[in-house]
């Protein structure tokens, strides 16, 4: 029973042992590695883990130096940055920066990292070509496409004039048209409003056209007037009528109802 008890204070002995030998020969754990702050690098402020300083960059357990290429300037290499940027007109071009090939007619843009085309340009892949502006039309804001006068429509490449009918006018796009009041569209013309007697034109695409006066009524191309009975009057509309209050309507007239 003695010695089944000294048995594990002796393990735990050797195994302290073992500790303090480790110790003694500098064997560090093995993720202790990863805390030693390699050259050219700095300790979180946080107290985990190491940046690199500026101008090295972080590979593996090492900070090395950031190669910046010509036409190139340092930057921030902190998220996996590489810690250049090409210049303006400069674009990269693996480890390099190149020179932007501008083509004729164009410039750089405020960026510094793409062209534009001139005004009265356009661009077309890698080129800036001449817009071609048609007769009776004009080059927009943009400078880069036309559009066409007042009175003129886009025809594939031209501009082709507006038909205007008789009795019509330009609408305020200037590439449709309106009748004239009075007159109404018919496919592509402007037909005459035929008003009667007792009636005033509308200007609507649908019905007559016109409508009655108030105390009128239409029936087929007339406006008639509206007989009204005794003890009543024209209704909201101007084109009925209706019993005065208590009378009620019996056909054509208004009677009133039977007392209880």
């Amino acid at each position: 029973m003695r010695g089944t008890r000294r048995f594990p204070i002796a393990a735990f002995k050797v195994a302290a042992l073992a500790l303090l030998f480790a110790a003694g020969m500098g064997i560090a754990p093995a993720n202790a590695a990863s805390s030693v702050v390699p050259e050219n690098g700095q300790a979180k402020s946080s107290g985990s883990g190491w940046d690199c300083n500026p101008g090295f960059r972080k590979e593996n357990d090492s900070c090395n130096a950031v190669v910046v290429p010509e036409h190139a300037y340092s930057t921030d290499t902190f998220y996996g940055g590489r810690g250049w940027t090409c210049g303006y007109g400069y674009q990269k071009s693996d480890a390099a920066c190149v020179l932007i090939p501008v083509p004729a007619n164009a410039f750089l843009d405020s960026s510094g990292d793409k062209w534009r085309c001139d005004r009265r340009y356009e661009k077309s892949n890698d080129a800036c070509l001449a817009v071609a502006v048609p007769a009776n039309g004009y080059l927009d804001s943009g400078g880069d496409r036309w559009s066409c006068d007042r009175g003129y429509l886009k025809v594939s490449e031209t501009c082709a004039a507006v038909p205007v009918p008789e009795n019509a006018y330009l609408d305020g796009t200037g590439d449709k048209w309106r009748c004239e009041r009075g007159f109404r569209q018919t496919d592509d013309a402007c037909q005459k409003v035929t008003v009667p007697t007792n009636a005033y034109f509308i200007d609507s695409s649908y019905g007559a056209g016109w409508r009655c006066e108030r105390g009128f009524r239409p029936l087929e191309n007339a406006c008639i007037a509206i007989e009204v009975p005794v003890n009543a009057h024209l209704d909201y509309s101007g084109s009925d009528w209706e019993c005065d209050r208590p009378y009620r309507k019996q056909r054509d007239n208004c009677s009133l109802p039977p007392s209880n």
